[in-house]
């Protein structure tokens, strides 16, 4: 299937463990402009699984962006971002670490590893949802993302 750059039906992979927050994020998406499907693990192995197509995932698509918490079970959203910017094939893939923390270190740390973006998520019902439209706005309809 053919498509022309931008028109591209795009793929957002969430990877959070929170269930208020994977609703609240899909629903801010909900009246998206860009036309996209949301696919959400809870956890750092399964999100590893997904992105190199082992297992269940054999058939996953690659994401055009990933929306990762930091504060994850079984494996952490860092050492998920350590794995992911080190992985010559999924390097290139946007990371936006979407997470509660504000702890410098972290901030640090996740640019050390080379995150594209950090957004501290609101706890504010309509901020959060602005937080959302932005990252879907800047990543998804201005930003030139790589086809492979």
């Amino acid at each position: 299937m053919s498509a022309e750059r931008g028109e591209k039906h795009k793929m957002i992979f969430l990877v959070e463990d929170n269930k208020a927050d994977i609703r609240l994020i899909q629903e801010a998406l909900k009246n998206s402009s860009v036309s996209h499907e949301v696919v959400t693990v809870k956890d750092g192995i399964d999100a590893m699984a997904y992105l190199r197509q082992e297992g269940e995932y054999a058939n996953a698509r690659r994401p055009d962006l990933i929306l990762l918490d930091l504060n994850l079970p079984k494996k952490d959203g860092r050492e998920v971002l350590a794995e992911l910017k080190t992985d010559p094939v999924l390097k290139r893939i946007p990371v936006v670490i979407l997470t509660t923390s504000k702890n410098e270190d972290d901030i640090i740390e996740s640019y050390n590893l080379h995150v594209n973006c950090y957004i501290t998520k609101s706890r504010n019902l309509n901020q959060l949802f602005q937080i959302v439209k932005s990252i879907e706005d800047f990543w998804l309809s201005t930003v030139t993302l790589p086809l492979e």
